[in-house]
């Protein structure tokens, strides 16, 4: 199971809120969330999209994009405009001066702005959470990305603007199911796209023999593996595996295969009660200590500690913003 199928059956399948953006000039949406990704869908009008420290980029009707945190970007009906909005984390929204925004800008079912009927209208997916194997999916994609028309899916489109337009039974859920396969789409366009990404595991699907190594890795996360078996699977020498591996994904294979196991082990403390001796044998570690030390090493706390910090995913989605705007 690959990191993007491990998305989607993990605690962060359901860790996204979807919003319905309508908004009039000026404005300016100063986004400071924090949140891990976010993927914005212009359905009308235009807008324009500046990360720190990048230039703005239009989107326009048809255009997705995607921004990965924690840095802050905006959101503006053209390049200059001073912040009219500002986004905290938890999803609360204020003024620049620090007047709250919640119920002036709520416009009922999941649609919020500065107009009920503003010319632009932007369908809005947050991922807050930035922890475990969240952070490999959204390691497929570029800090910032734009996607013509054409590489969107127009089905999915339609589908994510209805379910947040109109109530039914089992709402919160079937946006969960629209964004995440919204989100898959992205990440396979963004690994096929022909000028590349960074490396990492989805640039390394676009190499046979490394994706082979991937696939192994994946499906057996606990096997004994090393570079010397992994090259004889893939049919390559060791020297040829190593080379190209770390070319592709940026990283040695066993470098990769430590932090595949440690976000998968992130995930099980999250949303199990399983003990740290039991996921340490889950995912290939000989003993409770050994797989404590590697742990602390990457995430900065012991996985008691990790289970029980507010950076583990908790299920919910949560925020002042996306509880008013449901209403």
């Amino acid at each position: 199971m690959d990191p993007m199928s491990q998305f989607l059956t993990g605690p962060r399948a359901q860790a996204a809120f979807a919003l319905r953006v309508v908004m009039d000039p000026p404005f300016c949406i100063d986004v400071q969330d924090r949140a891990a990704l976010t993927v914005i869908i212009a359905i009308s009008g235009q807008a324009w999209i500046a990360v720190e420290g990048g230039e703005p980029c239009p989107l326009r009707p048809g255009q997705a994009a995607t921004v990965r945190g924690p840095a802050p970007y905006s959101v503006t009906d053209k390049p200059g405009r001073a912040p009219t909005v500002v986004i905290d984390a938890g999803q609360s929204c204020r003024t620049p001066a620090g007047e709250h925004l919640e119920l002036t800008m709520s416009h009922g079912l999941r649609t919020w702005g500065n107009s009920p009927s503003g010319q632009t209208v932007l369908l809005i997916g947050t991922y807050q959470s930035s922890a475990a194997v969240g952070q490999l999916v959204a390691s497929g994609l570029p800090v910032f990305a734009v996607f013509d028309e054409h590489d969107t899916d127009p089905a999915l489109r339609k589908v994510l603007e209805r379910e947040l337009t109109h109530f039914g039974l089992g709402q919160a859920a079937a946006l969960d199911r629209v964004l995440d396969l919204l989100l898959l789409h992205l990440v396979r366009v963004a690994a096929d796209r022909a000028d590349g990404i960074a490396p990492g595991w989805a640039a390394g699907t676009r190499d046979p023999v490394v994706a082979r190594a991937l696939a192994l890795l994946h499906e057996l996360p606990s096997a004994p593996w090393t570079v010397a078996e992994l090259a004889r699977r893939a049919h390559v020498s060791r020297a040829t595996m190593a080379a190209r591996f770390h070319t592709a994904v940026g990283q040695p294979p066993m470098a990769y295969l430590t932090q595949w196991r440690l976000a998968l082990a992130a995930d099980r403390l999250a949303s199990s009660t399983a003990t740290t001796a039991v996921i340490a044998e889950e995912v290939g570690y000989s003993n409770a200590f050994t797989f404590s030390a590697a742990f602390s090493r990457v995430y900065g706390t012991s996985p008691t500690g990790y289970r029980r910090s507010p950076h583990a995913p908790k299920m919910q989605a949560s925020g002042t913003l996306t509880n008013e705007a449901k209403t």
